[in-house]
């Protein structure tokens, strides 16, 4: 590990060949972006037909996990002001093997089959409202190769894009969410919910938590920005935590609206809820809106993750513990293109080997997910390991109230991890794919550090002063 890897992030210049462009503005939309994905907006939606009003309950339980994971990552991101996000952080505090781990398959692996579940389901929609006008399969490799190419030009453009972009979606949600609560309002239906029975699940209602904590991963994605971030140790904090808020708020409004028009039951079994609560609340319109919402959500967690995720592997080969062709930066762009190309590689790869079929991609995104949580109990574990070891050193930030953000953190994730099989039948299907998931990257993992790097596998490297 370098001498730099403690320095504070303020003062870290480039020393990596990147640009600081990226404020506070470019980082929320970072944050809300890679979030609210029509993934999301389909299961918020099954959510509150499940549990009703009762939903608030896990999504505030979520909401506050979220937060425990953005206060982690802050004080890790400005500790170790690295690209590589979680194996920067994770080297140092517990060694190269959970470092490789939980990256590769709380990351890598799982944008893998959430990106290509997010462009299988755009493509799904657009097919629904525009029947017979485009090609299967041409909106969702269509887009995947824009964004590639728009990456690919530099993090100028993917900032103003990203921003763009995060801002429409969260004002059509909102649209959404405030019509179809004024109009129920103007029907009565407050009345009606109000007066019954507000969480018909009862005590049961905690479970629909695991379910709740997928409206709020991935907000650390502007963590592997650092280096290209102006004032990170206010930005990276403040961007997580007002994005997450902002998220709350809108998934409260979105789903509290559907909750007046559209019958829970519906809402529940529905495969497509997002569109039944659009064209209920505007009719044919409500279609536009739908598809607006659809274009920026996939897009934005696209974008996202074509600019994040290739800046870890960036960071990992930087550190010898991935490829060193993804260390390559363009010329002019100053783009980790190869790591670029790689994710835009590996998100078009299921779409080819499983086309429509919801089934397979809806395993495989639950079983991926699994490996996410266990990354989020590592980046707690990071915190915990790095200030006992170091208990005096400097942290431009610091977790309030530490220990209990991280010991909450690991608590409430290995609850959602527990509980995150919609039905029995599945369970076998989803933790044997994530076991499998964790098996191979765990060989590959070990492989690599003994053969390549040559180094045991859990000594965590120094962090130095």
């Amino acid at each position: 590990m370098s001498a730099s890897a403690s320095v504070p992030a303020s003062v870290q210049h480039d020393q990596a060949g990147f640009r600081r462009v990226l404020g506070l503005g470019s980082l929320l939309a970072v944050a809300v972006g890679l979030v609210v994905s029509q993934g999301v907006m389909v299961m918020m939606l099954q959510g509150v037909g499940a549990a009703g009003l009762g939903f608030i309950v896990p999504l505030g339980l979520a909401y506050l996990l979220a937060l425990s994971y953005a206060f982690s990552f802050s004080e890790l991101a400005l500790l170790v002001p690295r690209a590589g996000s979680l194996s920067s952080y994770t080297e140092v505090a517990l060694g190269h093997f959970p470092a490789i781990l939980a990256t590769f398959s709380g990351y890598v692996v799982v944008a893998m089959f959430a990106l290509s579940a997010e462009l299988l389901l755009l493509d799904l929609i657009v097919g629904k409202v525009y029947p017979g006008v485009f090609p299967q399969y041409s909106v969702a490799f269509g887009v995947l190769a824009l964004f590639t190419g728009l990456n690919l030009l530099g993090i100028d453009l993917f900032a103003k894009l990203q921003s763009a972009m995060a801002v429409v979606m969260v004002i059509v949600l909102l649209i959404l969410g405030v019509a179809a609560i004024s109009e129920g309002h103007a029907e009565g239906v407050t009345t009606t919910l109000l007066q019954g029975d507000w969480n018909p699940m009862g005590a049961g209602v905690l479970a629909l938590t695991a379910m709740a904590v997928w409206g709020f991963v991935g907000a650390e994605f502007v963590c592997s920005l650092v280096e290209e971030t102006r004032k990170p140790e206010r930005n990276i904090p403040r961007s997580m935590i007002i994005g997450l808020t902002v998220i709350f708020i809108t998934i409260g409004l979105y789903g509290l609206g559907a909750l007046f028009l559209v019958p829970r039951e519906a809402l529940g079994s529905d495969a497509l809820p997002h569109y039944l609560f659009a064209t209920t609340v505007f009719g044919k319109t409500g279609e536009v809106f739908l598809v607006i919402a659809a274009v920026t959500a996939t897009c934005s967690t696209l974008n996202t993750s074509l600019a994040a995720i290739p800046r870890m592997l960036y960071g990992m080969a930087c550190n010898g513990q991935a490829f060193p062709q993804f260390k390559q930066l363009s010329p002019r762009a100053r783009t980790p293109w190869v790591a670029v190309l790689f994710v835009a590689a590996i998100t078009g790869l299921p779409i080819l080997l499983m086309g429509q079929d919801a089934a397979a991609i809806n395993l495989l995104l639950l079983a991926a997910a699994l490996a996410w949580l266990l990354a989020y109990i590592i980046v707690h574990l990071d915190v915990i390991a790095l200030r006992h070891r170091y208990p005096h050193l400097a942290r431009p930030f610091r977790t309030p109230f530490y220990p209990l953000p991280q010991l909450f953190g690991i608590g409430g994730m290995l609850y959602a991890i527990w509980n995150a099989s919609p039905s029995p039948e599945m369970s076998l299907k989803i933790y044997g794919t994530a076991g499998l998931v964790l098996a191979v990257v765990s060989l590959i993992a070990v492989v690599w550090i003994k053969a390549v790097m040559k180094k045991p596998l859990f000594r965590p490297e120094p962090l130095q002063p």
